[in-house]
């Protein structure tokens, strides 16, 4: 399963509805995460610098529909900053997944919401693979596994978004906001998986985040 395909999974609630802690940032999540992908199939690159730009270094399919969706998208915009890449909703991976979720048997097509007017439901229809993220995870926080590089992305990405404390409070086992913060910082900038990739992307999520707040914060304070 692909780690974007694994980050959906826990950013929805059963019945298919994005959790409310995830709601305002999904898009950064999923990008960032496809990204990820396609650069552990050797198809880009995320440059080591304080503001990093992905390159796609090949454009030949990798034969799975969700990554090679985002790669037509993405090949234009070679080059581009990833934190800007992060906002243009033109690369969100969301119907892709849904339908490789589907096809695996994961999700299902459910009813429209909002009396048939509203967005096409996709609940889960097998438990099973988020339950054995969950525990993976939960492994990983707790010093039991290894993190792979999925798990550190993932990390890395719910903690970006802020989201890693609401989403992830079974797999903390009792730990602070605070103090899973710290577990992730860990695991980012000291485990094996925790790449240069992930650095990088972790570090423009952030950056985006506060890029995306600002209106918001200014709206706010002055008015």
């Amino acid at each position: 399963m692909l780690i974007v395909e694994e980050l959906h999974l826990l950013l929805t609630r059963p019945d298919g509805r994005v959790e409310s802690a995830a709601s305002v940032h999904r898009l950064f999540a999923a990008i960032a995460a496809v990204i990820v992908d396609l650069s552990v199939q050797g198809r880009v690159v995320v440059t080591e610098e304080k503001n990093p730009a992905v390159q796609v270094v090949s454009a030949e399919p990798t034969g799975n529909p969700v990554l090679d969706a985002t790669l037509v998208r993405l090949e234009p915009l070679s080059g581009k900053r990833l934190q800007s890449l992060l906002m243009r909703s033109k690369l969100d991976p969301l119907d892709h997944v849904i339908e490789s979720l589907v096809v695996q048997g994961v999700l299902v097509r459910g009813e429209r919401g909002f009396f048939g007017w509203g967005s096409l439901r996709t609940p889960e229809s097998d438990p099973g693979p988020e339950m054995l993220i969950r525990s993976r995870l939960a492994a990983v926080l707790s010093g039991s596994a290894a993190a792979t590089q999925a798990d550190v992305t993932i990390l890395a990405i719910l903690q970006g978004m802020n989201a890693a404390h609401p989403i992830l409070k079974n797999e903390a086992a009792g730990a602070s906001a605070g103090q899973l913060k710290k577990r992730i910082e860990q695991l980012v900038s000291g485990s094996a998986a925790g790449d240069a990739v992930t650095k990088a992307v972790n570090t423009a999520i952030a950056a985006a985040l506060m890029a995306a707040m600002t209106p918001v914060i200014v709206a706010t304070t002055t008015g």
